[in-house]
Protein backbone atom coordinates (compact mmCIF):
# COMPACT_ATOMS: atom_id res chain seq x y z
CA UNK A 1 0.00 0.00 0.00
CA UNK A 2 3.29 2.35 1.28
CA UNK A 3 4.25 1.99 -2.22
CA UNK A 4 0.97 2.42 -4.31
CA UNK A 5 0.83 6.10 -1.98
CA UNK A 6 4.37 6.86 -2.98
CA UNK A 7 3.53 6.40 -6.64
CA UNK A 8 0.32 8.15 -6.27
CA UNK A 9 2.53 11.12 -5.18
CA UNK A 10 5.08 10.95 -7.58
CA UNK A 11 2.63 11.46 -10.33
CA UNK A 12 1.52 14.61 -8.44
CA UNK A 13 5.14 15.63 -8.90
CA UNK A 14 6.57 14.97 -5.29
CA UNK A 15 9.99 14.08 -5.64
CA UNK A 16 10.89 11.04 -2.94
CA UNK A 17 14.35 11.59 -0.83
CA UNK A 18 15.98 8.71 1.33
CA UNK A 19 18.26 9.53 4.16
CA UNK A 20 18.86 10.76 7.69
CA UNK A 21 17.77 14.19 8.26
CA UNK A 22 20.86 15.57 10.45
CA UNK A 23 18.77 18.96 10.79
CA UNK A 24 16.03 21.53 9.71
CA UNK A 25 15.97 25.00 9.45
CA UNK A 26 12.22 26.29 9.42
CA UNK A 27 13.01 29.78 10.02
CA UNK A 28 13.43 30.57 5.71
CA UNK A 29 11.52 29.95 2.93
CA UNK A 30 12.21 27.50 1.06
CA UNK A 31 12.34 25.59 3.93
CA UNK A 32 16.00 23.99 4.35
CA UNK A 33 16.31 19.99 5.52
CA UNK A 34 20.13 18.71 5.86
CA UNK A 35 20.50 15.35 4.68
CA UNK A 36 22.77 12.51 6.31
CA UNK A 37 24.66 15.84 7.42
CA UNK A 38 26.29 16.69 3.74
CA UNK A 39 23.05 17.13 1.24
CA UNK A 40 20.93 20.10 1.40
CA UNK A 41 17.31 19.74 -0.04
CA UNK A 42 15.22 23.18 -0.18
CA UNK A 43 11.46 22.28 0.26
CA UNK A 44 8.30 24.37 0.29
CA UNK A 45 6.16 21.55 2.74
CA UNK A 46 7.56 18.98 5.01
CA UNK A 47 6.39 16.47 6.50
CA UNK A 48 7.15 15.38 10.28
CA UNK A 49 6.39 11.70 10.22
CA UNK A 50 7.95 10.56 13.68
CA UNK A 51 6.26 7.83 14.40
CA UNK A 52 5.10 6.73 17.54
CA UNK A 53 6.21 3.78 20.27
CA UNK A 54 4.47 1.56 22.81
CA UNK A 55 5.13 2.33 26.45
CA UNK A 56 6.34 -1.76 27.75
CA UNK A 57 6.18 -2.35 31.55
CA UNK A 58 9.41 -4.26 31.76
CA UNK A 59 7.52 -7.35 32.75
CA UNK A 60 8.82 -11.42 30.77
CA UNK A 61 5.55 -11.88 29.90
CA UNK A 62 4.88 -8.84 27.40
CA UNK A 63 7.64 -10.88 25.22
CA UNK A 64 5.91 -13.79 25.86
CA UNK A 65 2.73 -13.19 24.60
CA UNK A 66 3.94 -10.56 21.77
CA UNK A 67 1.54 -11.46 18.83
CA UNK A 68 -0.43 -13.65 20.70
CA UNK A 69 -2.78 -11.64 22.88
CA UNK A 70 -0.37 -8.71 23.43
CA UNK A 71 -0.46 -5.89 21.42
CA UNK A 72 0.64 -2.14 21.17
CA UNK A 73 -2.31 -0.82 18.24
CA UNK A 74 -5.65 -1.09 19.48
CA UNK A 75 -7.27 0.14 16.22
CA UNK A 76 -4.68 -3.16 14.34
CA UNK A 77 -5.50 -5.63 15.90
CA UNK A 78 -8.52 -4.66 17.80
CA UNK A 79 -10.57 -6.61 15.36
CA UNK A 80 -9.03 -9.96 16.89
CA UNK A 81 -10.22 -9.37 19.76
CA UNK A 82 -14.05 -8.33 18.51
CA UNK A 83 -16.76 -10.10 21.10
CA UNK A 84 -14.09 -10.96 23.66
CA UNK A 85 -12.58 -9.22 26.84
CA UNK A 86 -10.07 -7.39 26.68
CA UNK A 87 -7.33 -5.14 29.15
CA UNK A 88 -5.64 -1.67 28.14
CA UNK A 89 -3.12 -0.16 30.55
CA UNK A 90 -2.76 3.72 30.73
CA UNK A 91 -4.40 6.77 32.03
CA UNK A 92 -3.80 9.20 29.55
CA UNK A 93 -5.79 10.23 26.31
CA UNK A 94 -4.36 7.80 24.30
CA UNK A 95 -5.52 4.63 26.96
CA UNK A 96 -8.23 6.24 26.92
CA UNK A 97 -9.16 6.40 23.34
CA UNK A 98 -8.11 2.92 22.86
CA UNK A 99 -10.25 1.82 25.44
CA UNK A 100 -13.70 3.63 24.22
CA UNK A 101 -12.24 2.20 20.32
CA UNK A 102 -11.69 -1.16 22.32
CA UNK A 103 -15.28 -0.68 23.58
CA UNK A 104 -17.37 -0.69 20.70
CA UNK A 105 -15.93 -4.50 19.33
CA UNK A 106 -15.35 -5.97 22.32
CA UNK A 107 -17.60 -7.33 25.38
CA UNK A 108 -16.16 -5.55 28.12
CA UNK A 109 -12.57 -3.31 28.77
CA UNK A 110 -10.76 -3.46 31.55
CA UNK A 111 -8.62 0.35 32.23
CA UNK A 112 -5.89 -0.32 34.20
CA UNK A 113 -4.63 2.90 35.71
CA UNK A 114 -1.81 3.11 38.23
CA UNK A 115 -2.83 5.84 40.30
CA UNK A 116 -6.61 6.81 41.61
CA UNK A 117 -6.82 9.59 39.09
CA UNK A 118 -6.30 9.77 34.96
CA UNK A 119 -3.78 12.35 33.14
CA UNK A 120 -6.17 11.92 30.32
CA UNK A 121 -8.45 15.29 28.71
CA UNK A 122 -11.78 15.88 30.79
CA UNK A 123 -13.32 15.58 27.95
CA UNK A 124 -11.37 11.60 27.09
CA UNK A 125 -12.20 10.85 31.25
CA UNK A 126 -15.66 11.43 30.55
CA UNK A 127 -16.40 9.21 27.30
CA UNK A 128 -14.38 6.23 29.61
CA UNK A 129 -16.37 6.69 32.75
CA UNK A 130 -19.69 7.20 30.73
CA UNK A 131 -19.29 3.62 28.39
CA UNK A 132 -20.71 0.94 30.35
CA UNK A 133 -18.24 -1.73 29.33
CA UNK A 134 -15.36 -0.31 30.28
CA UNK A 135 -14.75 -1.02 34.03
CA UNK A 136 -11.55 1.01 35.50
CA UNK A 137 -9.58 -0.72 37.97
CA UNK A 138 -7.96 2.23 40.07
CA UNK A 139 -4.57 1.73 42.27
CA UNK A 140 -3.71 -0.81 39.95
CA UNK A 141 -0.65 -2.07 38.37
CA UNK A 142 -0.06 -5.30 35.71
CA UNK A 143 1.86 -7.70 38.10
CA UNK A 144 1.73 -10.32 35.32
CA UNK A 145 0.43 -11.04 31.53
CA UNK A 146 -1.05 -14.47 31.54
CA UNK A 147 -1.43 -17.14 29.25
CA UNK A 148 -0.54 -20.60 27.79
CA UNK A 149 0.38 -21.79 24.43
CA UNK A 150 -2.83 -20.72 22.79
CA UNK A 151 -1.78 -16.56 24.42
CA UNK A 152 -2.97 -14.37 27.24
CA UNK A 153 -5.93 -15.86 29.17
CA UNK A 154 -5.83 -13.30 31.91
CA UNK A 155 -4.24 -10.55 33.90
CA UNK A 156 -2.20 -10.97 37.27
CA UNK A 157 -3.21 -7.22 39.09
CA UNK A 158 -2.01 -5.37 42.25
CA UNK A 159 -3.77 -3.23 43.88
CA UNK A 160 -1.28 -0.26 45.03
CA UNK A 161 -2.69 0.28 48.27
CA UNK A 162 -3.58 -3.03 49.81
CA UNK A 163 -0.73 -4.83 47.77
CA UNK A 164 -3.72 -7.60 47.16
CA UNK A 165 -3.31 -9.70 43.95
CA UNK A 166 -5.96 -10.52 41.55
CA UNK A 167 -6.48 -11.87 38.51
CA UNK A 168 -8.72 -11.06 35.94
CA UNK A 169 -9.67 -13.11 32.29
CA UNK A 170 -9.04 -11.56 29.26
CA UNK A 171 -8.09 -12.65 25.77
CA UNK A 172 -6.14 -9.57 24.57
CA UNK A 173 -3.77 -7.33 26.23
CA UNK A 174 -2.83 -3.13 24.92
CA UNK A 175 -0.43 -0.99 25.64
CA UNK A 176 -1.50 2.97 25.60
CA UNK A 177 1.50 5.25 23.07
CA UNK A 178 3.49 7.66 23.94
CA UNK A 179 5.56 9.62 21.83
Amino acid sequence: MMIDLQRQAERFGTKVNYGLVTSVDFSVYPLKVTVDEKDTVLAETVIVATGASAKYLGIPSEDTFANRGVSACAVCDGYFYRGKEVAVVGAGDSAAEESTYLSKLCTKVHLIVRRDEMRASKIMQQRVINTPNIQIHWNTETDEILGDESGVTGVRLLDTKTGKKSEISVQGFFFSYWP
